[in-house]
């Protein structure tokens, strides 16, 4: 059930008439020589800790560590809960939950990488949002999220999902991409579609650059898994409606990772440039220090 590219995924998909999530559970089972409960046991809390992570600092604010993000998710609730907001119950559940996640991990709360933790609140915030529009089973998340861990395996095997090789297109970019994917399969989606929305993904966050204010996994962090659950949205529902991507998802990760390598030292998460040398980035580390 091992696979080492995007083709060879949907072969195996193909051939056994299953979803891309059950190649990947089955692939886990047997190469990791693991019981099938087991493996469902160690998914379900997966879930578990996401939930915590996306929806405690709605509930009780945590100011991070290094004090630049904190109470922005309950802001958001407050918002959406006021009649308010712009995007739409299922949108502004996802970005809410894709914050608060990151406050979490910032405030060093329990989170899951997903691919990593700046990352974090991408896949979570998505499917979370989609359970509660949708009304989905914990379950039927559990499942998809082997969908989710097939393409983040795909992005680790033949590219990157550190900001610090590919920039921030690699762990935003990579996460969006699972996310993508995992919410095709959940709504019922193909394999090939699912794959579609994840190579839309990357492409439309192809070059963007990882430039931590105060080297911290904080800001602009936060607010690029807001933006990344949005790109994974639009990759999904463009998917789902029968648009078909050019460039399939293999091809797409090359590009990603040869535009990462591309990218110079100073835009790789080392706060030499963009975001973290502006003025005003400098001064609220300076504050914080």
């Amino acid at each position: 059930m091992d696979f080492k590219n995007a083709n060879e995924l949907l072969t195996l998909c193909e051939e056994q008439n299953i979803s891309i999530s059950e190649v990947m559970r089955n692939r886990e089972i047997i190469t990791g020589e693991c019981p099938a409960k087991e493996v469902d046991q160690k998914m379900a809390r997966v879930l578990e800790i996401m939930k915590e992570a996306a929806r405690s600092p709605i509930e009780k604010p945590i100011r991070s560590m290094g004090g630049l993000i904190g109470g922005e998710a309950q802001k958001l609730a407050q918002h959406s809960a006021s009649g308010q907001g712009l995007c739409g119950e299922l949108l502004e559940k996802a970005i809410t939950y894709a914050m608060a996640t990151l406050e979490t991990n910032a405030s060093m709360g329990l989170i899951v990488a997903s691919p990593t933790a700046g990352s974090a609140g991408i896949v979570p915030g998505l499917l979370l949002a989609f359970q509660e529009v949708y009304h989905f089973s914990d379950k039927e998340i559990q499942q998809v999220l082997f969908n989710a861990g097939a393409v983040g395996y795909l992005a680790m095997r033949n590219a990157t999902v550190a900001g610090a090789v590919g920039g921030c297109q690699a762990e935003v970019g990579v996460a969006s991409a699972m996310a993508a994917s995992a919410a095709v399969e959940l709504m019922g989606g193909t394999p090939k579609q699912c794959l579609d929305a994840a190579s839309t993904v990357l492409m439309n966050m192809l070059g963007l650059v990882c430039d931590p204010v105060g080297g911290l996994v904080e800001y602009p962090c936060q607010n690029r898994n807001a933006a990344g659950v949005a790109n994974a949205l639009i990759a999904a529902e463009m998917s789902l409606a029968g648009i078909s991507q050019l460039i399939p998802f293999d091809e797409m990760l090359e590009a990603m990772y040869k535009v990462g390598k591309r990218l110079p030292v100073e835009l790789r998460e080392t706060a030499l440039s963009g975001c973290a040398t502006t003025p005003s980035a400098c001064e609220a580390c300076h504050i914080h220090a």
